[in-house]
């Protein structure tokens, strides 16, 4: 079996166990406490995707001093916390963090 087949056979089988979870379950099934407790698994997941991003340098340790991240990401939050616009979060928090590292 080449390689490109063997990827696009794994692709296939990740895909597919992934589309039956949605596909298949009916929003119905679940009641309204389960539901609810569902609701806040984007906002449990999302900081330990944003934490190793912003917080730990390329070998892996955590980087406080010094670290335009920090900056751009607290100027992100407060703009998200205002303006409750994810353009408005994402574009200032790029551009505080390009304006750190390029002008200053």
């Amino acid at each position: 079996m080449s390689n490109w087949a063997l990827i696009l056979y794994c692709g296939l089988i990740t895909y597919l166990t992934r589309f039956s979870m949605i596909a298949l379950i009916k929003k119905e099934m679940f009641n309204d406490r389960v539901r609810q407790i569902l609701s806040y698994v984007p906002s449990a997941i999302f900081p330990a995707i944003i934490f190793p991003a912003i917080f730990l340098d390329s070998s892996g340790y955590i980087l406080i001093g010094d670290n335009p991240k920090i900056i751009a990401a607290l100027i992100a939050t407060l703009i998200g916390i205002f303006s409750r616009s994810i353009i408005a979060t994402i574009f200032s928090g790029l551009t505080s963090y390009w304006f750190i590292i390029f002008v200053i």
